[in-house]
C-alpha cells in the first residue's frame, strides 16, 4: 500500500479498535463485571483504548514497510475482566471474549449495506471507503481468533483448557513477539486473507455489489 492509503486505513483501523474493545467492555459489565467501566472503557474514545504496540508500533510499521499487503492489523490495550464478577464465569468469560470480533463482523455488515447505499447515492468514494473498511474490520475479527496473547483466541484457548491466570500471564510476556513471528509465515497470511475475501465476498453477493 502507498503511504496516503496506509495513513487512512490507519484512522479506519483506530475507529473499528475502539468498538472491538468497546464491544469487550459492554459485554463484561452486562455479564456483571464493571471493572471495565469503573476503568472508563465502556466508552468510544478511542484513546482510552490504544495500545502503544498493537495500536501505534505494528500498524505504522506496517505502512511504512514494503510489502506489507492491503491492510493493517493491530490490537488495542486488552479489557480487565474479572472473572470472578460474571454471572456465570466461563461461558460469560467466553462471551466477552467473541464480543470484540463479534463487533467486528458487525461492523462490516453495517459497511457493505452503507456501500450498498453509497452505489444508490452514486457516491463511489463512499463505496471504495467501506469496502476498504469492511475488509479491515473482518480481518481484524479473524486475526484477533489466533490463539497468541493478547489476541481473543488465547483468551478462548484459556478458558477452554482451563489455564490458570498465572500460566498465561507468564506466556503473554513474548505474546507481541509471537505475533510478529507468526505473521511471517506465508499459510498464515494466506489464511487471514482468505478468510477475510471469502467473508467479503458473500457479504457483498448479499447485499448484491458483486
Amino acid at each position: 500500500m502507498d503511504i496516503a492509503d496506509g495513513l487512512i486505513q490507519y484512522l479506519m483501523l483506530i475507529g473499528l479498535l475502539t468498538f472491538h474493545e468497546f464491544g469487550h467492555a459492554w459485554t463484561a459489565w452486562k455479564c456483571g463485571d464493571d471493572t471495565a467501566r469503573l476503568q472508563g472503557r465502556v466508552s468510544l474514545n478511542p484513546v482510552v483504548h490504544m495500545d502503544i504496540i498493537g495500536t501505534v508500533f505494528l500498524p505504522l510499521l506496517m505502512i511504512f514497510m514494503p510489502g506489507a499487503g492491503r491492510f493493517l492489523i493491530g490490537w488495542a490495550k486488552p479489557v480487565p475482566v474479572n472473572p470472578s464478577n460474571l454471572n456465570k464465569p466461563k461461558r460469560d468469560d467466553i462471551l466477552v471474549t467473541l464480543a470484540g470480533p463479534g463487533m467486528n463482523l458487525i461492523l462490516a455488515v453495517l459497511l457493505v449495506a452503507l456501500a450498498k447505499a453509497g452505489i444508490l447515492a452514486h457516491s463511489p468514494p463512499l463505496v471504495d471507503y467501506c469496502i476498504q473498511a469492511a475488509g479491515l474490520s473482518l480481518i481484524l475479527c479473524f486475526f484477533n481468533l489466533i490463539p497468541i496473547p493478547p489476541l481473543d483466541g488465547s483468551q478462548i484457548l484459556r478458558v477452554v483448557t482451563g489455564m490458570s491466570h498465572e500460566a498465561y500471564a507468564n506466556f503473554a510476556r513474548f505474546g507481541f513477539i509471537a505475533i510478529i513471528l507468526v505473521l511471517q509465515i506465508q499459510p498464515v497470511r494466506w489464511a487471514l486473507s482468505t478468510m477475510t475475501y471469502g467473508t467479503l465476498d458473500i457479504l457483498m453477493r448479499i447485499f448484491g455489489l458483486s
